[in-house]
This record gives C-alpha cells, sequence and structure tokens, in this order.
C-alpha cells in the first residue's frame, strides 16, 4: 500500500462530497426571493455620520483608497464625538426612519389591495373574461342596430 489511499480513505472523502453537496441545495431553497418594489431600510446614525465622514476623509488622505482604512477611522471618530456632536446625524437618521415607516404603510396597503384584486381574476378563467367581454360588445351592436 506504498503511496495509495486505502479503500477507508476514499470512502471518507466520498461522505465528505456528498454531504458538502447535500447542504448546498437545502441552502439555496429556504431563501426567500426579495420584493425590489419594497422600501430599502434606513441609515443609522452611524451610516448617516459615516456618509459625510467619507467625503471629508477622501479629501484628507487623497492617496488612501482602503475601505477599511476609512471604516476604521470613522468609526473611531464617532466614538470620540459627544451626545451633542451626534444629535444632528441622529435628528437625520430619524428623519429618515419616519420617511421610511410611511413609505412601508403605504407598500403594505398596496399588498393588500393590490392582492385581493388579483384574486378576483385569478378566481374567474380566461374563457369566463372573455365570454364576458363578448356579450357586452354584442349587447352594443344590438343597440347600434336599433337606431
Amino acid at each position: 500500500m506504498k503511496g495509495g489511499k486505502s479503500k477507508a480513505d476514499t470512502r471518507k472523502t466520498d461522505s465528505r462530497l456528498k454531504s458538502k453537496d447535500a447542504g448546498v441545495g437545502k441552502r439555496q431553497s429556504k431563501k426567500a426571493a426579495k420584493d425590489p418594489n419594497k422600501p430599502k431600510r434606513p441609515a443609522s446614525a452611524f451610516f448617516v455620520f459615516m456618509e459625510e465622514f467619507r467625503k471629508v476623509y477622501a479629501k484628507e488622505h487623497p492617496n488612501n483608497k482602503a475601505v477599511s482604512a476609512v471604516g476604521k477611522a470613522g468609526g473611531e471618530k464617532w466614538k470620540s464625538l459627544s451626545e451633542s456632536e451626534k444629535a444632528p446625524f441622529v435628528a437625520k437618521a430619524e428623519k429618515r426612519k419616519a420617511e421610511y415607516n410611511k413609505n412601508m404603510q403605504a407598500y403594505n396597503k398596496k399588498l393588500a389591495g393590490g392582492n385581493g384584486a388579483d384574486e378576483e381574476e385569478s378566481d374567474k378563467s380566461k374563457s369566463e373574461v372573455n365570454d364576458e367581454e363578448e356579450e357586452d360588445e354584442s349587447g352594443e351592436e344590438e343597440e347600434e342596430d336599433d337606431e
């Protein structure tokens, strides 16, 4: 058995491969599809701060392109700010959150209202819908003939 794999070794690797492949399919099926029309969640106060901090940091450090360096510097700066210095960012974040809540309410109403109309149409088959349209058209034609 010099240099070769024993049967026990190949069985172990085969079983590992099978278990990895089986897990991949399970993960993908659990993930729900995202609705592209759903409003995005608002940024927290820290991220509102970071929007402005990135601009300032880029001007002060034009050669530093590393995202991690900007994030670390921003985090340190945020920690060093007092509550009064953080207040404008917190206010902006709260304003965005209020706007998001309004958008979500409108979105949820649209979903609730939109589903009801779709269900009514889906209950009727296409032939029934077409039959109703033909009856309306034939009724109009009869009225035109009478005149």
